[in-house]
């Protein structure tokens, strides 16, 4: 769900995901994709593509730190070789 607020309205989507900064970055993203983008239509994605990327990111930061977190408390998997 997460994803498609980021690629209909990215900076509300980077907000809720927990990314203010990267909601700033494109809000100001937005303002010259959206006057270049009169000429060059293409460019009307590039904030979408980068909320989709930026939540795809944070998202797979979690789930790693929450691995590491679950190995350090209960070691190894069994039969891991290390």
């Amino acid at each position: 769900m997460i994803y498609i607020v980021a690629a209909l309205l990215p900076p509300l989507g980077l907000l809720l995901n927990g990314q203010p900064f990267a909601a700033l970055f494109n809000l100001m993203l937005i303002v010259p994709c959206v006057i270049l983008g009169l000429i060059f239509h293409v460019l009307w994605l590039v904030p979408s593509i980068h909320a989709v990327i930026a939540v795809h990111m944070k998202r797979e930061d979690r789930k790693h730190r929450e691995i590491v977190a679950a190995i350090e408390r209960h070691g190894p998997p069994p039969g891991w070789r290390g």
